[in-house]
């Protein structure tokens, strides 16, 4: 029997202990990749039935069929999604301050699940904006607080491979649905069985609340008897500032993927026609697939080279590859997948790097509503980006093309914004 010790004090440490801790660890990882790759899964729900549903809603009240309608609503509901998102972030992290991550966890799982379902029984646009806005809600707290529950739980020499699992764990959730709606034609007829798939996270929750162990340093922080004003001390000196740069971080990967990434499977089903319905399936999962490469190559660069350096190029290269997509593609096809593929990934590797770097900002007491405000706040700005979109569209007669390739020029704001940021590599968690 191999002889387990302690790395700090060098004492033995009992098999059975070291067998506990495995499960904890592993636990607790599973739980959040299950909740945040179902939350996936829920985003990627509404690209893959936006058009045709919206297409149904305009043939039932009798208006002419045009992307420009599509484009308008689209923009609308994306920006309830990201803005529901927002607020979610805001108020599921703090209640995971206040009662656990665990538990607030499960909350914010059962939220989102259920009012995706009920997109089903969505007849009208704004039905779809309304459902969209509350799951939302739970879609954005999930974020924070299982990357809190995994940051804090892992040992620190983990948390590159951690963020990197995490931020892949959204993506794996894109290339099933993507699948399903490869295997299941999404038309104007069917797709409110995809929406209705969405319901069925909520069975998570129970799972979660008997099995997954809560955050020991949670514990220890609120055992400590000082009392935490989550939401007030984050907006105040010294941690504004981080609040801040982290805001403004997470904005220009939230903008370039909601405000362009994201309409790929409209653009291709556009592309594509009536004649192949899975040209948008098809195209997400192309894109959810380079994305789950994508941040596990974002984690193990922020973790390899510094912070801010890791940043600045994945900035460059989204600026780059979105350039040659948006500008060097006008039909669908094997090159235009590939190409897909590839934007996927390098506009992902963001969701790699940001579930490294924001715990390392704020301490453990605050953590889950530092970095579940910075990082949905981002949202807001995004919901600007998806009704900008929407708008340029029209400005363009319907052009998915001619609008992405505009909004994707936020990446070069990123590449300059990154240098206000400290450095924390190689530091340990704050207390």
């Amino acid at each position: 029997m191999s002889v387990v010790r302690d790395n700090k004090t060098g004492a033995l440490i009992p098999p059975a202990e070291t067998t506990t801790s495995k499960k904890r660890l592993y636990s607790v990882l599973i739980a959040a990749f299950l909740g945040w790759m179902f939350d996936g899964l829920e985003m990627g729900i509404f690209p893959l039935i936006a058009r045709p549903a919206l297409l149904q809603m305009q043939t039932a009240h009798g208006l002419p069929l045009t992307d420009a309608f599509v484009g308008q609503w689209m923009g609308y509901v994306t920006a309830a999604f990201l803005l529901g998102a927002a607020l979610g972030g805001v108020v599921f992290g703090w209640l995971g301050d206040k009662i656990g991550r665990v538990r607030a966890m499960a909350a914010s799982i059962l939220c989102y699940s259920l009012f995706t379902g009920l997109v089903y029984f969505a007849t009208e646009p704004w039905h779809l904006a309304a459902t969209r806005f509350v799951a939302a809600l739970g879609m954005g707290g999930e974020w924070s607080l299982g990357v809190a529950l995994v940051m804090e739980v892992w040992p620190e020499k983990h948390r590159p491979l951690m963020a990197g699992i995490i931020g892949a764990a959204a993506n794996v959730g894109f290339a099933l649905i993507a699948v399903i709606g490869i295997f299941f034609k999404v038309t104007v007829d069917s797709w409110r069985w995809v929406a209705l798939v969405g319901a069925a996270p909520a069975l998570l929750t129970f799972v979660m609340r008997i099995f997954v162990p809560e955050s020991e340093k949670w514990h220890a922080a609120v055992k400590s008897g000082t009392k935490s004003r989550p939401l007030a001390e984050i907006l105040s000196p010294p941690l504004l500032k981080y609040t801040l740069i982290a805001t403004a971080l997470s904005s220009v990967a939230l903008i370039g993927t909601w405000g362009s990434v994201q309409w790929l499977p409209l653009w291709a089903d556009k592309m594509a026609g009536a004649g192949d319905p899975t040209a948008k399936a098809y195209t997400q999962a192309a894109s959810a697939i380079g994305a789950i490469v994508g941040c596990l190559l974002g984690a193990w660069i922020g973790g390899f080279l510094s912070r801010r350096v890791s940043y600045f190029l994945l900035s460059l290269g989204s600026l780059l590859a979105c350039g040659v997509l948006f500008r060097g593609f006008d039909s669908y096809g094997p090159a235009f997948l590939s190409m897909t593929f590839i934007v996927g990934g390098v506009t992902a590797a963001f969701y790699g790097w940001l579930p490294l770097y924001l715990p390392e900002l704020f301490p453990t007491r605050v953590r889950a509503t530092g970095q579940g405000l910075s990082f949905n706040a981002g949202r807001i700005l995004a919901a600007v980006g998806a009704v900008q979109m929407g708008a340029l569209m029209q400005t363009f007669n319907g052009s998915y093309a001619q609008a992405g390739a505009v909004i994707t020029l936020v990446y070069a704001v990123g590449m300059v914004i990154v240098w206000l940021a400290p450095e924390t590599k190689g530091k340990p968690l704050p207390a």
